[in-house]
């Protein structure tokens, strides 16, 4: 019998081990974007299917939950479909010590006081419609003002022109 992680646990385990290694000093430049909301099934999902959409290998961006959920809202990954950005492969996932610490850019969305905070990040909160129960038309309009949002952070941090 192999013995082997199940993808997302092995995808999620090179996570830390990144996020490790950049809070120990080393770091290959590119800045952190961490995308947290209280499921990691909705916002925090599409913000960093567009980041990585819109920044490319320039910037790295991560997505973490406080009560993670099971999947992913197939609203979401609809509505993110329709605009050529592929997250089905995502999942919810929480957050950790070392992730948070690693990034240089905490974005919050609605997770309150279960939000962390460490000193010397810079953390906005972008307050955004849950699209928990929403079906995909519904959905559409959170997720384009996620593309503005993100767009708007991609161009402060020097990585894209409005």
């Amino acid at each position: 019998m192999a013995n082997f992680l199940p993808l997302p646990a092995e995808r999620f385990a090179r996570q830390r081990l990144y996020a490790l290694t950049r809070v120990e000093g080393r770091s290959d430049g590119r800045p952190i974007v961490l995308f947290l909301c209280t499921h990691n099934a909705g916002r925090s999902q599409m913000a960093p299917g567009w980041f990585r959409h819109l920044a490319g290998e320039h910037a790295i961006a991560w997505s973490g939950g406080a009560e993670f959920a099971g999947e992913i809202n197939p609203a979401v990954v609809a509505s993110m479909a329709e605009r050529g950005i592929d997250i089905s492969g995502e999942f919810p996932k929480p957050w950790t010590e070392e992730i948070v610490r690693a990034a240089d850019v905490v974005v919050t969305m609605g997770c309150g006081d279960a939000c962390p905070v460490y000193p010397g990040r810079r953390y906005e909160d972008w307050e955004l419609d849950d699209p928990a129960g929403k079906g995909v038309e519904d959905v559409r309009p959170i997720r384009d003002e996620i593309e503005r949002r993100v767009r708007a952070l991609l161009a402060d941090l020097g990585l894209l022109s409005v």
